[in-house]
C-alpha cells in the first residue's frame, strides 16, 4: 500500500536504493538529486491531482529508475518535491498456492440473484432496494462479497473494507478504468458518430464515457476550464440570484399548510437545472416561469435527464439482454440520449448566437466555462454540456433533499446552521456548520451507494486472486455507517466534521477511504466545485428564509443509478 508521509532531507549522501518504496514529500533545500540525471517525464494525469490542490501549480517532472519526481511550485513558495513509485503495491504473495481465485468469493448465487431480480421479490437480498441490499450483502458474506454476473451483466467483486480500498485505489493505473453506462458510451459511439463527418474527433464521447487515451486527451482539455477557481467564482452572484428567485417561487406555491402545492421533486429539480445551465449551456433557461409550457425545452430537459438515469440503471447496472439483442429499453435510451444532445445544442446554438449578436471582448479571467470550451472546439462544448447536464441535475437535487431532511429531523442542528447563516457580515466569511451539514448529509444519504473501477492488473485482495478485467466496488456508503468507522453513525452530527483530535467523534479517526463522496484521484468529480457551491449557496438561502419541518414516516429512497429519493416529500416551509 501506498503510505504518505513528510520527510525532510538533509546534508546526506543517501543513496537511491535506499529509498523505501512509499510517497514522500520533502522541501528543496539542498541539492541531493542531480536534475540533468533524471530522464525528463511528463505524467498529464500526476498534473490533473496537483492541479485539483493547487490549480496555480507549475509543475516539472522527471522519471528515475521506477519513481517519478515532481517539482512543485505554489504561490511563489519555496519549491517542493513529491515522489511516487510507480510499482504496484499489491501484499506480496509467496507462492501461488497462498491465493485462491476470485471465483472462491463467497457471494449470492446465481439463482438467488435471479430469484430475488423477479417482481414481488422480498427478503435481506432483495434487490430493488439496494441500500438495504449491500447492508445485507456484508452480514451475510463479510467484508468481500461477489455477485456473479448474467444476461449481459459481468461479475463484480463489493468491498467493505476501506483499506483494502486504498489498496485498489492508490495502485491502480494511471488511466483508471471507471465502469459504467455502457449503453451511452455505445450511442456515442455506434449512433452518434455513425455517419457525422463534421465530427472532429470522432472517437471522443465524453467524460463518462472515455477510457485510455482518449480519456486523458478530453480530461486534459476540459481540466484547465473547470478546475480554475477563478472561473467558478465567476457564477457566485449569479447562482445565489438563481437561489433567491427559487425562494420566492418556493413561497408562492406554499398553500394554507405551508407545504409546496406542486411536485417538490420537480421543483427541486428545476432549481438544480437553472443552476447548472449556467456553466453547461452559457445561459439561464427561464426554468422558474410560471408560463413554461410543459413541453417546453426546458421541462423537457429535465424529464429527459431522469428518465435517462432510469433506463441506464436498467441497461447497465442490471440484468438486461440488449447486449444480445435491441431490447425496448434499448431502443428508447437510444432515442432518450439523442434527445438529450439535441437539446443541449439547440441552446449551446442559441447562446452562440448571443454571444456573436453582442460583440464585444472579454478578457480571459471574464469569459465563462462554454465560453472558454467553445474556444477550444464545438463538439466538446457540447459532450460537455450533456455530460454536465446528465451529471449534474438529479444528484445536486437529491443532495439538497436529504440535507433538508436530515435538518428537518434535527432541529437544534437547523437552528445552529441559521444563526451561523445569519452572523455571516461577509461573503468571504467561512460557513464551517454549512459544511458540516453537506459532508454529513452525504454521508448519511449519499447521491451514489459507492465507487466503482475495473481492475486494471491483478490485485490478491483477503488472499483471493481478482484479474484484471473484473469490476471492483467500493462500498462507501455502507462502510459509512458503521460504528466501527463513525461512532453513532444513524445519527445527523455535522460536529464530527469540526470537532478537534482527541473527541470521540472527530471524523480523522475513520479510515479515509471510508467516505469518498466524490470519487478519488484522476476519475473524481470534475465538477465537484460547482456542484458544493450550488448546494451552499441554495441550501444556506432555504435555512435563512424558512424553517423546514418534516412530518410522518421516514423518507425512502430508491437505488437507481444513483440513489433516488421517493414521493412523498411531507415537508412544511415556515417563513423562518
Amino acid at each position: 500500500m501506498v503510505r504518505y508521509a513528510p520527510f525532510f532531507f538533509l546534508r546526506t549522501s543517501m543513496i537511491w536504493n535506499e529509498l523505501p518504496p512509499a510517497v514522500f514529500l520533502f522541501r528543496y533545500d539542498m541539492a541531493i538529486f542531480k536534475r540533468q540525471a533524471c530522464k525528463p517525464f511528463f505524467s498529464e494525469h500526476e498534473r490533473y491531482q496537483w492541479c485539483c490542490k493547487y490549480p496555480r501549480a507549475v509543475m516539472n517532472t522527471y522519471l528515475w529508475e521506477d519513481c517519478q519526481l515532481v517539482c512543485l511550485r505554489k504561490d511563489k513558495k519555496p519549491f517542493f518535491f513529491y515522489l511516487r513509485t510507480t510499482a504496484t503495491h499489491t501484499p506480496i504473495v509467496n507462492s501461488a498456492q497462498q491465493t485462491k481465485s476470485w471465483k472462491e468469493i463467497p457471494g449470492p448465487s446465481l439463482w438467488d440473484l435471479i430469484k430475488q431480480a423477479l417482481p414481488g421479490a422480498s427478503g435481506d437480498l432483495n434487490l430493488t432496494d439496494g441500500l438495504k441490499l449491500g447492508q445485507a450483502l456484508y452480514d451475510h458474506y463479510g467484508p468481500i462479497v461477489k455477485l456473479d454476473g448474467f444476461l449481459g451483466r459481468p461479475p463484480i467483486i463489493l468491498l467493505y473494507d476501506p483499506e483494502q480500498c486504498a489498496q485498489v485505489l492508490r495502485s491502480e493505473n494511471w488511466l483508471p478504468i471507471r465502469s459504467g453506462f455502457q449503453s451511452l458510451d455505445y450511442y456515442r459511439r455506434n449512433k452518434r458518430n455513425k455517419g457525422n463527418e463534421n465530427q472532429s474527433n470522432p472517437d471522443m464521447t465524453g467524460l463518462l464515457t472515455d477510457h485510455g487515451e482518449t480519456w486523458k486527451k478530453f480530461r486534459s482539455t476540459v481540466n484547465p476550464v473547470l478546475l480554475q477557481p477563478k472561473t467558478i467564482k465567476l457564477y457566485t452572484s449569479i447562482i445565489d440570484e438563481v437561489a433567491q428567485d427559487m425562494i420566492v417561487r418556493m413561497k408562492s406555491l406554499r398553500g394554507e399548510n405551508n407545504m409546496i402545492q406542486s411536485d417538490f421533486e420537480m421543483e427541486m429539480n428545476l432549481w438544480s437545472l437553472e443552476s447548472i445551465a449556467l456553466v453547461a449551456l452559457g445561459r439561464r433557461l427561464r426554468c422558474f416561469d410560471s408560463h413554461l409550457p410543459p413541453n417546453s425545452p426546458e421541462k423537457r430537459l429535465i424529464q429527459l435527464v431522469h428518465d435517462i438515469f432510469e433506463t441506464a440503471d436498467k441497461l447497465d447496472f442490471k440484468p438486461s439482454l440488449w447486449r444480445y439483442f435491441p431490447t425496448r429499453a434499448y431502443k428508447k435510451a437510444m432515442k432518450l440520449y439523442e434527445e438529450q444532445e439535441n437539446i443541449a445544442r439547440f441552446f449551446i446554438d442559441k447562446t452562440i448566437e448571443e454571444l456573436n449578436k453582442q460583440g464585444t471582448r472579454k478578457s480571459e479571467e471574464e469569459k465563462s466555462v462554454l465560453e472558454k470550451l467553445l474556444e477550444i472546439n464545438k463538439d466538446v462544448a457540447v459532450i460537455m454540456a450533456s455530460d454536465v447536464l446528465f451529471a449534474g441535475v438529479d444528484t445536486t437535487s437529491n443532495t439538497i433533499t436529504a440535507s433538508l431532511y436530515l435538518l428537518a429531523n434535527n432541529q437544534d442542528k437547523q437552528d445552529k446552521l441559521r444563526a451561523e447563516i445569519l452572523s455571516i457580515t461577509d461573503e468571504n466569511q467561512k460557513r464551517s456548520y454549512l459544511r458540516a451539514c453537506v459532508k454529513e448529509s452525504m454521508r448519511i444519504m449519499p447521491v451514489v451507494s459507492g465507487n466503482i473501477r475495473e481492475a486494471t492488473k491483478e490485485y490478491v485482495i483477503f488472499g483471493y486472486s481478482i484479474p484484471p478485467g473484473i469490476g471492483i466496488s467500493f462500498m462507501h456508503q455502507a462502510m459509512s455507517m458503521m460504528e466501527e468507522h463513525y461512532p453513532r453513525p444513524t445519527e445527523f452530527l455535522p460536529e464530527r466534521w469540526l470537532v478537534k483530535k482527541g473527541d470521540p467523534l472527530y471524523h480523522g479517526n475513520a479510515h479515509p477511504f471510508v467516505n469518498q463522496p466524490f470519487g478519488f484521484g484522476v476519475r473524481s468529480c470534475i465538477g465537484r466545485r460547482i456542484a458544493e457551491l450550488e448546494i451552499y449557496t441554495f441550501l444556506s438561502r432555504l435555512i435563512q428564509n424558512f424553517r423546514v419541518e418534516w412530518f410522518g414516516p421516514p423518507m425512502q429512497t430508491k437505488v437507481a443509478s444513483i440513489n433516488y429519493i421517493t414521493v412523498p416529500h411531507n415537508f412544511i416551509f415556515k417563513d423562518a
